[in-house]
C-alpha cells in the first residue's frame, strides 16, 4: 500500500492511497468519524477502475490529523482481531452441532 500526501496543514490532511477501494476507505472513514475531535472525514474515488482513493481529514482543536489517522488504523486492527475471534467461535459452535 503506497500513500502519497497531497495536502497537509495543522488541522487538515489529504492523502491518496494506492490500490485500495471503497471497502477499506469506508471502514477508515467510519473509524475516523467515531473520534469526537474530527470535524470532517471523507474519501473520493473519481473512477473505480482507474483512480486511487483520496482521503480527507479535518480535525478540531489541537488534534493532529495524522494522529487521528493512526488512531483510526489502530481501531481498524482491533475490530479485525475481534471479528477473527468471533468468527472462530461461531465456526467452532457450528461444527459442534
Amino acid at each position: 500500500m503506497e500513500i502519497k500526501v497531497l495536502k497537509k496543514t495543522t488541522n487538515e490532511l489529504k492523502i491518496e492511497i494506492e490500490g485500495e477501494g471503497h471497502s477499506f476507505c469506508n471502514v477508515l472513514q467510519k473509524a475516523l468519524l467515531e473520534d469526537d475531535k474530527i470535524e470532517m472525514a471523507g474519501y473520493d474515488i473519481s473512477h473505480p477502475l482507474i483512480s486511487n482513493p483520496t482521503v480527507y481529514v479535518r480535525t478540531k482543536e489541537k488534534r493532529k490529523p495524522e494522529t487521528a489517522l493512526r488512531d483510526a488504523a489502530k481501531k481498524m486492527q482491533e475490530k479485525s482481531r475481534e471479528f477473527k475471534k468471533s468468527l472462530k467461535r461461531a465456526l467452532k459452535e457450528w461444527t459442534q452441532k
